[in-house]
């Protein structure tokens, strides 16, 4: 490409942007629309993700020590429970720490005044790296000599685990057809503009001009849109989930809820939103001017 055609198609694909104002403000206004919605269902599969990975950390599994070991061989047993894969942490409860937990507990009940901690059995409590492996885990900790019962929640770990690849799903459905969605209505879009200058191109083509001389101005006009698109869209997304946040955060009914800043997403989103943006405007312009080059 000689460097006078790339400027001619440069202020060509520019100067069609604002010469089909309606027409760009529509392109713009779905891309945007478009790229919100998808910006939207990430950070709403984000934070799900985050209250998701709450949850696990809570979930924990118990393990109790056989009552024939003694206090330091209890303790030892740190060492091979750490080994274990998918083992995040593991915490040592000696018999009179689950005594004083449970005394406190059940402090106005005075049946359990006089209990001893004999009764009571050293114990470790281990979260997960990831607990879709809870099962799993939970036959490697049987397999510890000195472990004598296992406590895991697997029926509540196997609900965390369903809502977690449903949400993975759906969002990654939802981005799919929104992004199909997004090519289609912007190749009709730019397809209208195109239109209007099907005589323009028909003379073009008479005087001799190659397909690639007519197609960039446009394929440009298209990048130009789509960058403007997608950086309105961030913008956008960007303010409203501030707000929204900010007003959560206020709110006693969302107290509970650890909300995700939009920080920790900034840079991958702003990223996906430039690539998606051009490549919606690159693909649409050129579907859009394909059918005009068939003459």
């Amino acid at each position: 490409m000689k460097s006078n055609n790339f400027f001619y198609f440069i202020k060509e694909g520019v100067t069609s942007v604002f010469n089909h104002g309606f027409m760009s403000v529509a392109t713009i206004a779905i891309m945007m629309a478009c790229l919100f919605m998808m910006g939207g269902f990430t950070l709403l599969s984000a934070n799900i993700q985050e209250m998701i990975s709450t949850l696990e950390s809570q979930n924990q599994i118990v393990a109790f020590v056989d009552d024939s070991l003694t206090d330091d061989e209890a303790r030892g047993l740190s060492v091979k429970l750490e080994a274990i894969e998918n083992v995040a942490t593991v915490e040592f409860v000696s018999r009179d720490q689950a005594m004083d937990k449970f005394l406190r507990k059940y402090q106005d009940n005075t049946l359990f005044s006089d209990i001893d901690s004999s009764v009571f059995r050293h114990r470790y409590v281990i979260t997960m790296d990831d607990i879709e492996g809870m099962e799993k885990l939970q036959n490697d900790l049987y397999r510890v000599p000195g472990i004598a019962a296992v406590n895991a929640h697997l029926e509540i770990s196997r609900g965390f685990v369903t809502v977690r690849n449903i949400v993975y799903i759906v969002s990654l459905a939802l981005t799919a057809v929104l992004l199909v969605i997004s090519v289609f209505i912007m190749a009709n879009t730019i397809k209208l503009t195109t239109f209007s200058r099907r005589e323009e191109i028909g003379v073009m083509k008479m005087v001799g001009a190659t397909n690639s001389f007519i197609r960039w101005p446009f394929v440009i006009e298209g990048l130009f849109l789509g960058i403007i698109g997608s950086a309105l869209a961030y913008l956008l997304t960007w303010g409203v989930y501030e707000i929204l946040y900010t007003r959560a955060q206020n709110s006693a009914t969302f107290a509970f809820v650890n909300l995700v800043r939009f920080s920790r997403y900034a840079i991958p989103m702003l990223i996906a939103y430039g690539v998606i943006g051009v490549l919606v405007g690159v693909i649409s312009s050129s579907t859009a001017i394909k059918n005009y080059l068939k003459i």
